[in-house]
């Protein structure tokens, strides 16, 4: 996968250029330092913010209840920032996976970005994240959480504003009380965060409920995706070669890449949201995020888009993941996409709630496979 090599296609090496060229100036900004204008740059939204007080992070000395991490994401990078400390960057290849740097807030010389393989690591390469470098969502009674977590088990060491209505979760709850058996009544359908800690240098007061929901369903859609792009070229690359040029290229000949189509229905399970959990009740956030996010498309003639929120049963209108749009997607080895296509037609097919979910793929996918043009649903 070459991960560890120079060359990378992700936003943040791309910025690095337009900064070299001169095309692209970072200006410091009050406490948060570049991180104004880094999210400028990459394109990521205020909005997006969501806050963790939970001390699990490289910078975890610095963050508590008082000082929370901050984080901002799209769909292809996530930038945290945390008082006092420098900004950290979680960025997608295509390719090879997340690529991870820190950019520190000094105010002597040129700021640049630097990989930080080494240290973020030590987590983002494990189980939680299959297998690949990737990302986590957590919660303190959890290893990890996606969007099939119940909703009362989300949230620990977070902060949550918006309205959940009387659905509890763990979100704003002090860590020293979150596993008592009587917990706080007092910590849900919080506004904003005005009020309940020195908000000095950070850039809005809120976060956001929708943010932090699609977060932790994109954070594993994105390694999933990467973890089948890597078996279709793990794949690739064993093709032809006997035990003997295997070992001799640092491979193990008994350890034989996952079969495409497996990998497959993980995926594509995971794409329709096949196990998410059912939310309690309405969920409306505390910004314009969803109705930005929402914005963003594309949208089919009729007006329809995948990006489109339900916010009372689950969590979009139309159950299939926007990150078929994504780069990352588009970037997946023809084996692997012809595997994920092969299994999405099989389900959306069969089910008789997808038509709306297929007619919109064929207005704004354009390099659908010919079955999913030609063929009836079943």
């Amino acid at each position: 996968m070459a991960y560890a090599g120079p060359v990378s296609r992700d936003p943040i090496s791309d910025l690095s250029d337009r900064m070299r060229t001169g095309t692209v100036t970072l200006k410091r900004d009050g406490a948060s330092g570049y991180l104004r204008s880094v999210l400028d740059a990459l394109h990521v939204p205020l909005e997006s913010q969501i806050m963790i007080f939970n001390p699990d992070s490289v910078q975890g000395r610095r963050i508590n209840a008082t000082n929370p991490r901050s984080l901002f994401f799209n769909d292809r990078v996530v930038v945290g920032w945390v008082r006092g400390g420098f900004i950290e960057i979680a960025a997608q290849d295509p390719s090879q996976g997340v690529i991870f740097y820190r950019l520190e807030q000094a105010f002597v010389g040129a700021p640049a970005f630097k990989r930080d393989d080494a240290t973020c690591l030590i987590c983002h390469y494990s189980f939680g994240t299959v297998g690949v470098p990737g990302m986590l969502a957590r919660s303190t009674q959890q290893s990890n959480v996606t969007h099939a977590l119940a909703f009362e088990k989300r949230w620990g060491g977070w902060y949550v504003t918006g309205n959940t209505g009387a659905g509890p979760h763990l979100g704003n709850i002090d860590l020293k009380h979150i596993f008592d058996e009587a917990r706080p009544t007092n910590t849900h359908n919080w506004p904003s965060l005005e009020g309940r800690l020195d908000l000095d240098g950070y850039l809005t007061p809120h976060s956001d409920v929708v943010a932090l929901m699609v977060f932790e369903h994109q954070m594993r859609m994105m390694n999933l995706l990467t973890r089948i792009g890597w078996e279709a070229r793990v794949a690739e690359f064993r093709r032809g070669k006997t035990a003997a040029q295997l070992r001799a290229a640092g491979d193990d000949p008994a350890d034989a890449p996952v079969p495409l189509d497996a990998a497959a229905r993980e995926v594509v399970d995971y794409m329709l949201f096949v196990d998410e959990a059912p939310l309690p009740n309405a969920i409306k956030g505390s910004t314009p995020f969803a109705e930005q996010f929402a914005a963003q498309g594309p949208r089919d003639p009729k007006g329809r888009s995948l990006r489109d929120f339900d916010l009372t049963r689950r969590i979009f209108k139309y159950p299939l993941s926007y990150m078929i749009y994504s780069p990352l997607f588009d970037a997946l080895p023809a084996p692997a996409r012809r595997a994920i296509y092969a299994r999405l037609w099989t389900v959306l097919s069969a089910r008789k709630d997808s038509a709306t979910i297929v007619e919109i793929l064929r207005a704004t996918k354009p390099d659908l496979p010919a079955f999913f043009t030609t063929q009836a649903r079943r």
